[in-house]
C-alpha cells in the first residue's frame, strides 16, 4: 500500500496545479442565472414640451464634446423612471399584494410621464422612482389599450424630460438606444439599430388595436416596458413595448410604439381625457403578389378596400370597394400597419389626401375623417359582420395566395378580443375556419350567414397553418 502512496500524492498535486493553471490562463467566468419571466412587454415614457430644445436641463461640459451615444445616454437616463404598479387581493382568506414593474419617460417638466398601459393596467397604486432616487405616487391621467399607452402625473416641477423626435424620419440601420429598468436594474442603456418599421406582431388584444412598431435589435428585457427608444440626438422616437422571446429574455427582437403615434395619443389623453381618433369607415386587407397582378398594380404595396361603410368618411369622399390606397398625405403606404398608424394619428375633422388605384388608374380623394363613435354605431346597426363583433373576432377571406398554398378556402381569424365568447374557447389568432356545424364555409359572407342561421351550440372546425391537425372550437350562441 505504501508503494502506491507517492503515486496518489503526485496525481493529486498534478490535478490541483492543472486546475489552478487553467483558471489563471482562462480568467474569471461569468455565471448567468436564467430565470423564466412571464411578461414579454417593455415599458416606455414620452414628453410633452413643444419647444425646439431637446431637454430642459443643462449638459455637463464633457458630454458636449462626446459622441451621440454618450450625450443621448446622459439625456435618457435623467428622464427615464422606474414604475411599480401595486395591486391588492384576498386569496385563501389572507391578504396578499402583487406588483408589476416597468419603466416610464418624463415628457413634461411638470411631471407628466408616459408608459405602457400593460405596465399599470392592474395596479391600484402606481409608484414612480426618479433617476435621483426621489419617490412619488402617480395619478393615472388616462389609458389607451388600442396602442398600449398610458399617461401618468406626479406632483413635481422642473423635471428633466425628453422631447419627441420625428419617428417618420427614422431609417433602417440607424443607431438607436433603449433606456429602461430591465430586471430592476435602474437606468440601463443598450444600443442597436432599427431593424424594421411598421411591424404588426398581434400582441394587442383590443380589436381596434394599432400595431405599427419600430423593430430594433437593442437589448430590451422585461422591465424595459414603457422606457425610451432614442436616436443619437437624444430625441424620443419610440416607447419600448414588447419583445419576441422563447426564453423569456432578450433574443434580439424588440418593438417600440412610434414616437409620432405616441405623442398624438398622449396629448389627446392630457387635453381631452381620452383618445380622439378619426375614422375612415372601411375594412381593409393587405395587397399580396397575386392581387397586385390581378389589379395591375406597379408594386406589391398598399391596402385593398374590402368594404366601404355607407355614409362614412370614405364613402363621402368617393372611395369604393376594390380601391387600393397607396398614399396618405404623401406618405407611401406599403403595408396595413403603416396605413393603420397614419389614420390612427388623426382626429375627427382632420383632412387626408389619399391616393388610390382604381381599374389601373391612380386617383386622389380628399377625406374628412368622421368621429369614431359615429362609425362604431353605424357598424353596430348595419354591418353584416355584426355577429362577429358580438363574438369578439375580426376575420377575413383567405387571399388567393393563401388559398393556393393551403389548398383550401376558408376564413382567417385575424384578432380575438380578450374576454370575448371566442376568447373563452382558447382559439388563437391565425385560425382558419373551414366549416360551421359541419357546413363548409369558403368566405366571410358564408361564415356570417351560417352563424346567424344557427341557434344554440355552434361548432367551428378549422386548422392552424403552423400546427398539424384539426382544431374544433364550440360555444353557445347568445
Amino acid at each position: 500500500m505504501k508503494k502506491f502512496a507517492p503515486i496518489v500524492i503526485a496525481s493529486l498535486v498534478s490535478a490541483v496545479v492543472a486546475i489552478f493553471g487553467y483558471r489563471y490562463l482562462e480568467g474569471p467566468k461569468q455565471i448567468l442565472i436564467r430565470q423564466a419571466v412571464p411578461a414579454n412587454f417593455n415599458t416606455n415614457e414620452a414628453q410633452f414640451s413643444q419647444s425646439s430644445t431637446p431637454v430642459n436641463f443643462n449638459l455637463p461640459p464633457a458630454t458636449l464634446k462626446s459622441d451621440g451615444f454618450v450625450r443621448a445616454s446622459y439625456l435618457g437616463t435623467k428622464a427615464v423612471v422606474a414604475i411599480q404598479a401595486v395591486s391588492s387581493g384576498n386569496y385563501w382568506r389572507s391578504d396578499s399584494r402583487g406588483s408589476s414593474s416597468g419603466s416610464g419617460v418624463i415628457i413634461g417638466s411638470d411631471g407628466y410621464i408616459a408608459t405602457n398601459n400593460h405596465v399599470i393596467a392592474d395596479g391600484e397604486k402606481v409608484n414612480v422612482t426618479l433617476n435621483d432616487q426621489r419617490e412619488f405616487e402617480a395619478t393615472v391621467v388616462g389609458k389607451d389599450p388600442t396602442t398600449d399607452l398610458a399617461l401618468l402625473k406626479i406632483d413635481a416641477k422642473d423635471l428633466p424630460y425628453l422631447e419627441f423626435g420625428n419617428s417618420d424620419s427614422v431609417f433602417l440601420g440607424e443607431w438607436v438606444l433603449a433606456v429602461g429598468n430591465p430586471f430592476r436594474l435602474q437606468s440601463t442603456v443598450t444600443a442597436g439599430i432599427v431593424s424594421a418599421k411598421g411591424r404588426n406582431i398581434q400582441i394587442l388584444s383590443d380589436a381596434a388595436g394599432i400595431e405599427s412598431f419600430i423593430q430594433t435589435d437593442a437589448a430590451v428585457n422585461p422591465g424595459n416596458s414603457g422606457g425610451a427608444l432614442l436616436n443619437t440626438n437624444g430625441e424620443l422616437i419610440g416607447i419600448n413595448t414588447a419583445i419576441i422571446t422563447y426564453s423569456g429574455q432578450y433574443e434580439g427582437f424588440s418593438f417600440a410604439i412610434p414616437g409620432n403615434l405616441a405623442k398624438k395619443v398622449l396629448y389627446d389623453i392630457r387635453q381631452f381625457g381620452s383618445v380622439q381618433r378619426g375614422w375612415l369607415g372601411v375594412t381593409i386587407r393587405p395587397v399580396d403578389d397575386e392581387m397586385a397582378k390581378q389589379l395591375k398594380l406597379t408594386s406589391v404595396a398598399g391596402v385593398y378596400l374590402e368594404t366601404v361603410i355607407e355614409n362614412s368618411a370614405a364613402d363621402d369622399a368617393g372611395l369604393q370597394p376594390g380601391d387600393v390606397i397607396v398614399s396618405v398625405n404623401n406618405m407611401a403606404i406599403n403595408t396595413t400597419p403603416e396605413f393603420m398608424e397614419q389614420v390612427g394619428r388623426r382626429r375627427p375633422g382632420d383632412k387626408l389626401q389619399i391616393r388610390y388605384v382604381r381599374s389601373g388608374s391612380e386617383k386622389t380623394a380628399n377625406v374628412i375623417l368622421s368621429d369614431q363613435r359615429f362609425v362604431a354605431a353605424t357598424l353596430a346597426h348595419s354591418a353584416p359582420e355584426d355577429v362577429l363583433i358580438d363574438l369578439g373576432i375580426q376575420a377575413r377571406d383567405l387571399t388567393i395566395t393563401e388559398s393556393s398554398r393551403l389548398r383550401t378556402k376558408g376564413v382567417m381569424v385575424e384578432s380575438i378580443q380578450k374576454g370575448s365568447i371566442i376568447d373563452k374557447t382558447n382559439m388563437e389568432a391565425q385560425y382558419i375556419i373551414t366549416s360551421v356545424n359541419d357546413q363548409p364555409v369558403e368566405s366571410l359572407e358564408e361564415l356570417v350567414a351560417e352563424i346567424n342561421r344557427i341557434d344554440g351550440t355552434i361548432l367551428l372546425d378549422g386548422f392552424y397553418e403552423r400546427f398539424p391537425g384539426e382544431y374544433p372550437y364550440s360555444f353557445e350562441k347568445r
